[in-house]
């Protein structure tokens, strides 16, 4: 029997779409391998967001050249995103890959490698750049995560973000009926996990015609049995109000909100299309922090964007300063061909991109430390993931609602998916450390 192995880059989704590969694979006889050494087939799920995402998996195809040497036979697919977008020419320029495959395009996974085994394929398939109607909503993929577990309740993007290669590889928004999803979370209920994510590119704009985001999020966090509900990733365009108070009103529902800003600038905020205002999001941010107990907030900034001047940087820097975000992904601005940003000239050097990136990293870096260390000597609800990677054995570690990890001695042995109590008495970084209340007085 043929085994596979599958290796993830890139965002939650790509997380999810492996999920459902595997789900395929397994339906039609193949086997997840218990190392890359012992698969027949290996398959790399791609990302295109940045440059720096398309030369890691670059580099990793060349790595695979030595198993390809070793065993006779194997096989390497592309998946995703990076193969939606170069096709043949990624085949062309490494030749070791016997196929990719986009997106929408897994179902033909099986009949594809039928056809490699016999000898001969049409290496790509692309003959639709995409499928607005895929949404695998009659999969229920594979679980790789034990505890948490991914639920796409929709595909595609509308934004057409400037920078952003996403809409022209993913195709169009469509949305699952909610039905089907809430069928799903109860499935996943039943099969032990505690934690689901709510996956879209964009998940506030969810809506099968008849429930909104802010509507399916309520149904999803009164399904008997789920401890947590979170979701990514936000636009600020469309985060609502009923949907900040949705998020307020059930406890289940995190207040871990991401919701990417790109920029403090409403010039470059214009030039990226983003389609609000710097003013909009902190208005956004006062609502959140009024309707949401404690939210812990994260955010996505690109620097470097062409036009960026020193005024308009100075601007984003305000805003980390007056927000005092737990949280942020900080990118340098990275051109991709086919987006609207691409035709722009480029006005900031690759070195002051560099200083910009490392300047707001040291201000959030700041920023969080501070945060973390107003919990020590507090309470935190935690949902116990499993053993922790970088201390002792016995220490284990979870994370609270707002998304922060919590390291903990684990002495009356708690299981995974518990939801326990730990006062904090030490942050370190971006890490709490704390001890178990066992004693009713102490909880």
């Amino acid at each position: 029997m043929s085994t596979y192995y599958i290796e993830t880059f890139g965002c939650q989704m790509n997380k999810y779409d492996s999920e459902l590969v595997a789900t395929i694979l397994d339906k039609h006889g193949y086997q997840p391998a218990r190392s890359i050494d012992e698969s027949d087939l290996i398959l790399i799920n791609t990302c295109s967001v940045r440059d720096h995402a398309e030369q890691r998996v670059k580099n990793k195809i060349d790595d695979l050249y030595r198993f390809k040497k070793r065993k006779k036979g194997l096989v390497v697919g592309i998946l995703g995103c990076m193969a939606q977008r170069m096709g043949q020419s990624l085949i062309d320029e490494k030749p070791l890959v016997d196929f990719v495959l986009g997106p929408d395009s897994y179902r033909n996974l099986p009949e594809l490698l039928v056809q490699l085994n016999n000898g001969g394929i049409d290496k790509t398939e692309f003959e639709n750049p995409y499928d607005d109607d895929e949404t695998y909503a009659d999969i229920y993929p594979t679980r790789f995560g034990e505890i948490n577990a991914w639920v796409a309740i929709m595909r595609g993007c509308n934004n057409f973000c400037s920078y952003c290669i996403v809409p022209y590889l993913r195709g169009r928004e469509r949305s699952r009926s909610a039905q089907n999803i809430i069928h799903e979370v109860k499935e996943l209920v039943t099969d032990g996990y505690q934690e689901v994510t709510l996956l879209g590119q964009n998940v506030n704009s969810y809506h099968d015609g008849k429930t909104d985001f802010a509507d399916l999020i309520r149904r999803v966090a009164d399904v008997d049995g789920v401890k947590r509900v979170r979701f990514a990733t936000s636009h600020p365009k469309d985060m609502s109000l009923k949907l900040i108070k949705a998020i307020g009103e059930h406890p289940n529902i995190c207040n871990f909100i991401h919701l990417p800003i790109q920029s403090g600038s409403n010039v470059i905020l214009k030039a990226m299309n983003r389609k609000y205002t710097r003013e909009h999001y902190l208005e956004l941010i006062e609502h959140i922090r009024t309707h949401v107990p404690n939210p812990a907030l994260q955010t996505d900034i690109i620097v470097g964007f062409p036009g960026e001047t020193d005024v308009e940087f100075q601007e984003t820097v305000d805003l980390f300063n007056e927000v005092k975000f737990d949280g942020a992904f900080i990118f340098k601005y990275s051109p991709r061909s086919g987006t609207a940003a691409f035709k722009l000239k480029e006005t900031v050097s690759e070195a002051e991109k560099t200083r910009r990136l490392q300047e707001l990293n040291r201000i959030q870096k700041k920023i969080t430390v501070e945060k973390n260390l107003k919990l020590v000597g507090t309470v935190q609800e935690i949902l116990v993931e499993g053993r922790s990677k970088k201390r002792k054995k016995q220490q284990w570690m979870g994370r609270t609602d707002s998304n922060k990890i919590v390291v903990f001695n684990n002495t009356a042995k708690i299981k995974k998916g518990e939801l326990i109590c730990v006062k904090i008495n030490e942050a370190e970084g971006q890490t709490l450390f704390g001890e178990l209340l066992t004693s009713p007085a102490e909880l």
